[in-house]
């Protein structure tokens, strides 16, 4: 039997046992699989049996849902499958599987991926591909100036850092514990924005509980970033740039 195990980071939260009945995904309390997270819906999606498939439906959230790092609407799933709804993975086991994120035997090397490997899947490449380059030398022959690195610079206000990689498919500014861009002013919104990152590696910023500005102009819609933009909201200012 198929079962769902969601994670965040390297911590198991819960696990759900598919039987004939489909299971709900979201942030409503009364859902299947409750993700607490602000940058989940409601009812963002469901998992449930088709003539002996396990098949995923997107219920058109905003943010998306990722299977093994593409967004989808309809897919049918399989077991080592992992799902990303927000900042939170699904992974798709069967009872077989072991999924404790802290083996003690020599399993090791058969345990569950970690979200790491979709959340931060991008990174992970790059930096692989770096360092396979740097070791084969010159006859590698790669422009550095080719691999850019999306990057909020803090400008002003008051936050945990003065600089964020935009290393996911989304970032919530906020207060919430789980925002990337964790505000630290007493009165911020749990959520204030957030940036998604688009399958062309595109960056759009929309508005969550505050409407931000980029260069002095509110956004009203979902507005694609270009390099040098300012982005004010909440009583922050952050440029995006790419770095290299």
């Amino acid at each position: 039997m198929s079962k769902l195990v969601l994670k965040f980071e390297n911590a198991i939260l819960t696990e759900v046992a598919m039987g004939a009945k489909e299971v709900s995904i979201g942030r409503s309390p009364d859902n299947g699989l409750v993700i607490d997270n602000p940058a989940v819906s409601h009812y963002h999606a469901r998992v449930f049996n088709e003539e002996g498939r396990l098949m995923l439906e997107d219920f058109g959230s905003m943010n998306g849902t990722f299977v093994n790092g593409q967004r989808v609407k309809m897919v049918s799933l399989k077991p080592g499958d992992s799902v990303v709804i927000g900042k939170h993975s699904i992974l798709i086991s069967d009872s077989r599987e072991v999924t404790n994120p802290f083996p003690t035997n020599g399993n090791a090397g058969k345990a569950a991926p970690k979200i790491n490997e979709t959340v931060m899947l991008d990174t992970k490449e790059r930096r692989d591909f770096l360092q396979k380059v740097a070791g084969a030398g010159e006859s590698a022959q790669v422009a550095p100036s080719r691999v850019k690195v999306a990057t909020l610079v803090v400008r002003k206000g008051k936050t945990d850092q003065t600089e964020y990689t935009l290393s996911n498919k989304l970032t919530v500014i906020g207060k919430s514990a789980l925002a990337t861009v964790k505000l630290k002013s007493w009165f911020a919104p749990k959520a204030a924005a957030q940036i998604n990152r688009r399958d062309d590696n595109s960056y759009y910023i929309g508005g969550a509980d505050k409407v931000p500005t980029i260069n002095g102009q509110p956004v009203i819609h979902p507005t694609k970033l270009s390099a040098g933009d300012v982005i004010a909201v909440a009583g922050i200012e952050l440029e995006f740039i790419y770095r290299e």
